[in-house]
């Protein structure tokens, strides 16, 4: 039994080992060691503290008990019979239960380390609270660190306390005679002696609430209103006093043996803590405050719509009144041409499927289900993109060497352009292939570290050894529809960069064997000394692990700079104790129809900054972290606690520079406090007059309760002379208690978004926020409201209905809303998909609305012109279908070596079956038209089913 015990330890402590040895092993190698070190040593220090301030407490209480007990008491025999017991074990008890009610302190006290370090590190802010005029650093990073240790200490005197009375009671230093409590005088001492230190700490919390409620919700809004500012502070303020008598009645007590007068002294502070605690509040904020609640709490409800405003970088904010129009004029849109020019027709909720059955080649590739938008100068031109990384996808296999050493990275970039499409509905692609190919030039295309990378790979090899990492297939093999791959339409490559600790011994294998649960790593020939593990290799994840104090956007994007393919992470600092700020739920704030399903820690906020631009090498997953916000104050004591991890912006390249976004989550926060505290003043904020909210997604469908997502466009926004790559949000009236919300307009919100400056430095123009406020009285449809006319118009609902017919279904892409011709624009894509397993959205018509005017064509420019009187004036991007335009494989895609073009297809021109697929589709397609045009609808369903058939063919045959 000892054997197997002695066993199981050993195997318990091997583990531990592999766990702690490869977390050296993995900061190590990503330069960030001394981040793990640091939470070793706070967590340690932390673990210590906790432990002697809950172990000191009770030994003391333990061996006093025990010392102090009376040898000659005789209880009665249920107690004697417990004495009996524990007599041969108190050497153990005085040692053991402080010991083992430590350790669980310890460990408590060490996972709050970051409270300390804060507290250690924190400066102040140069903002002030507007009660007792303490810098706003306070309670940043001082006073939850002193309700956490005053907390704590309450907690140990008590339970020191509990058994301290628990053992005297056992051995008769307390003890009940003739009805009458009996207290030994040495137990009576170190009894009154505890009262007095548990009483003192408790003066010290009622102190420190006095300040929080600075801090917590109080009904109508965070922070204290007239209730706290009149009664909760003054009332915590004279119970400090009389718990400070009341501990020092318990001293007397313990030096003098008189108890009578601490006894009273506590039952005083008891009734005058329901009294002044409880009911006064009550009372004040029943009958005073609640019948002129509006003017009574006026100045508090200001100070918390200023505090507001400042912690979460609204109070910037540059408010434009904005008088739209509802009546579409010809010519209208001649002076917004940068706008509509870049209005984006590919939805990256949609053509996720599009970009697989066109780019992915191989089942082992994959792109995520969202695709993301960025921007790229093509031409000289800043171009609005929709583009993935083409990912590994592991397939289910039995195969150790495939999994962890053959399939090891995802490869290429693939990129569309987000404003235009193929004759034929399909992205234009001007970066894609395998080789990669396009626009973007020459960059190393291998994506070792990814959103979908596998657990762990293998990877490097001895040199001149063969390399057996599958790199991209080549040859006719490139053709998914060839069959089995084989060796000799494979192209391999061997791992030379620094991506992860290297395998260079034996132990190290066994370590990492132990974490994975591979023996594989520690026996297979294909693992050598110049192997290296990659492992932890999402962005999100490698970022969090060297900079756990962040709470990171849930939305990672792709962006090819200098040469190398760079993951981009923002990262905010956060907190809930910014005075007088209203609190929130992150998690709800940032929920919406383009939620990721993961839940970030953080969850109740007042105050946050986007401090930290991240990026994550896609090829050796090298992280770097830039101080967006060197002036937050939280972002400058963590800078304390983990010297030298975080870069200056300033260091950041031009070309980084460029893809910077404003981001998503950070944007969402901002719109969820700014539909409520746009209102500056605090008798219209208090009578939710104008209160608005964001509108429900309109592709969510009856589905109310889920927020439209905010989107990214280049944009000129009315007023300005630049046009900027921007993220964007509505509001509409903020529902009523009795039910309903008028879908109209009420605001419209931007962030500049462009970090590039015209000097190749950071843009002063980054991070503006804009918000065109429209007139109460104007009735500018919402997005609900425009979604409704598109459903309810005959002839867009009829179109539809044969849209729908045979095998294909109709999918609404994101509706766009545009600040152009003097009202606001709205814009929505329709994309048709057949049935099948190679099937994928097409974009086959534009829905347009301005006012109450609706149209429904095959292209934007043609809707455009329809809703404008016959000529918008707009310039559009789009080539659509039944217009000449370059082919799905883009303008610069060329065919590979092997005759394959870059959006996965071969040449029309080499396939009899294709060129013959795609010569019925356009008999078909011109047929259909031409039954439009007449209003022959049946003839029309017939073409609309014959274009189905074909370009099902085309497809079929191309793979």
């Amino acid at each position: 039994m000892i054997s197997i015990i002695a066993l199981a330890v050993i195997v318990a402590l091997l583990f531990a080992a592999s766990a702690v040895w490869t977390d050296v092993l993995w900061y190590r190698q990503v330069g960030f060691l001394n981040v793990l070190t640091t939470q070793w040593f706070a967590g340690g220090l932390m673990g210590l503290i906790g432990f002697v301030l809950l172990a000191g407490p009770l030994w003391v209480s333990v061996w006093f008990a025990f010392r102090s007990r009376p040898t000659y008491v005789r209880v009665n025999a249920t107690l004697d019979q417990y004495q009996q017991v524990l007599e041969p074990l108190r050497k153990g008890i005085t040692w053991g239960i402080p010991i083992l009610f430590g350790l669980f302190g310890a460990l408590y006290f060490a996972s709050r380390w970051t409270t300390a370090a804060l507290w250690i590190n924190g400066g102040t802010t140069g903002e002030t609270d507007p009660q007792f005029g303490l810098d706003t650093g306070f309670y940043l990073f001082q006073l939850p660190f002193y309700q956490q240790l005053v907390g704590y200490l309450l907690f140990s005197v008590l339970l020191s306390g509990i058994v301290f009375v628990a053992i005297s009671y056992l051995y008769g230093s307390i003890r009940i005679e003739n009805r009458r409590l009996r207290v030994a005088k040495g137990t009576r001492v170190q009894l009154a002696v505890t009262i007095a230190v548990y009483v003192a700490l408790h003066a010290v919390r009622l102190w420190l609430e006095r300040y929080q409620q600075l801090t917590d919700p109080q009904g109508l809004f965070t922070g204290a209103g007239y209730s706290g500012v009149n009664a909760q502070i003054p009332g915590r303020t004279i119970l400090v006093a009389v718990a400070v008598l009341v501990a020092l009645g318990f001293v007397f007590a313990a030096v003098t043996g008189r108890w009578r007068i601490p006894v009273v002294g506590a039952a005083v502070l008891v009734a005058t803590s329901l009294l002044i605690g409880v009911a006064y509040p009550w009372g004040v904020q029943t009958f005073v405050v609640k019948p002129s609640e509006r003017s009574l709490e006026a100045e508090y409800l200001q100070r918390n719509i200023n505090a507001t405003r400042e912690a979460y970088g609204i109070d910037k904010v540059n408010v434009q009144p904005y008088n739209a129009v509802t009546d579409a004029k010809a010519g209208a849109l001649r002076s917004d041409v940068d706008t509509t020019a870049s209005i984006r027709l590919l939805d990256p909720d949609l053509v996720s499927d599009t970009f697989r059955q066109l780019q992915q080649y191989k089942q082992y590739y994959q792109f995520g289900s969202k695709l993301d938008v960025d921007r790229y100068k093509i031409d000289g031109q800043s171009v609005d993109t929709v583009l993935s990384v083409r990912e590994l996808s592991q397939q289910p296999s039995d195969s150790w060497y495939n999994n962890s050493i053959v399939y090891t990275h995802g490869y290429g970039v693939v990129a569309a352009y987000g404003n235009q499409v193929t004759s034929d509905g399909k992205p234009i692609f001007f970066e894609g292939g395998i080789p990669t190919s396009g626009d973007l030039g020459s960059f190393e295309p291998r994506i070792y570290f990814g959103e979908k990378s596998p657990a762990y790979s293998i990877v490097g090899a001895p040199e001149g050894e063969s390399p057996r990492e599958l790199d991209y297939p080549s040859g006719s093999s490139a053709n998914p529809d060839e069959g089995e791959q084989n060796e000799s339409n494979q192209t391999y490559t061997t791992f030379s960069g620094d991506g992860g600790p290297k395998l260079d011994n034996a132990l190290t294998r066994l370590l990492y064997s132990m974490k994975f649960g591979s023996i594989e790593i520690l026996t297979s020939n294909a693992v050598s000394n110049s192997s290296q593990i990659l492992y932890d290799r999402s962005p999100i994840d490698r970022v969090q692990k060297v900079a756990p104090y962040l709470t990171l956007d849930q939305d990672p994007y792709p962006a090819v700079v200098d040469g190398r393919v760079q993951w981009v992470v923002d990262g905010y600092t956060t907190s809930d104790q910014y005075p007088y700020s209203q609190q929130q739920s992150y998690r709800q704030a940032i929920n919406d129809g383009a939620s990721s399903a993961a839940r970030p820690a953080t969850d109740t906020i007042n105050y946050m900054r986007n401090s930290i631009k991240a990026t994550v090498d896609a090829y050796d997953g090298s992280v770097t972290l830039y101080a967006w916000d060197q002036e937050d104050p939280v972002l400058q004591a963590w800078q304390k606690v983990f010297p030298n991890t975080v870069k200056s912006a300033d260091e950041m390249s031009s070309a980084l520079l460029s893809h910077v976004r404003y981001p998503t989550d950070m944007f969402k926060a901002q719109r969820n406090v700014l539909g409520t505290y746009h209102v500056t003043d605090a008798g219209s904020f208090y009578s939710r007059e104008d209160a608005w909210q964001v509108p429900a997604d309109p592709q969510s469908g009856s589905d109310t309760s889920t927020k439209q997502p905010p989107y990214y466009l280049s944009m000129r926004l009315p007023g300005q002379t630049d046009t900027a790559f921007s993220l964007y949000s509505t509001f509409i009236p903020i529902q009523q208690s009795s039910g309903g919300s008028r879908n109209v307009l009420r605001g419209y919100l931007a962030a500049n978004g462009d970090g590039e400056g015209a000097d190749g430095k950071r843009s002063e123009d980054y991070g503006k926020l804009t918000l065109l406020r429209l007139p109460g009285e104007t009735n500018v449809p919402g997005p609900g409201q425009v979604q409704n006319l598109f459903d309810s118009d005959n002839t867009v609902s009829t179109q539809l209905n044969l849209l729908r017919q045979g095998q294909t279904t109709v999918s609404s892409g994101n509706l766009l809303t545009l600040p152009v011709g003097g009202g606001l624009l709205y814009v929505q894509p329709v994309y048709v998909r057949s049935t099948g397993e190679t099937s994928y959205p097409l974009l086959r018509k534009i829905l347009v609305s301005f006012g109450d005017k609706v149209a429904f064509e095959d292209t934007l420019d043609k809707a455009l012109d329809d809703i404008f009187g016959g000529d918008s004036g707009a310039i559009v991007g789009q080539n659509g279908p039944g217009q000449a335009g370059p082919s799905s494989d883009g303008q610069s895609a060329a065919p590979t070596d092997n005759g394959q073009s870059t959006d996965g297809g071969t040449s029309s021109s080499s396939n009899p079956a294709v060129a013959q697929a795609l010569k019925d589709a356009k008999t078909a397609l011109d047929a259909r038209e031409q039954a439009r045009v007449s209003g022959d609808w049946a003839a029309f369903g017939t073409a609309d089913k014959q274009l189905q058939d074909a370009l099902q063919r085309a497809i079929s045959a191309q793979q």
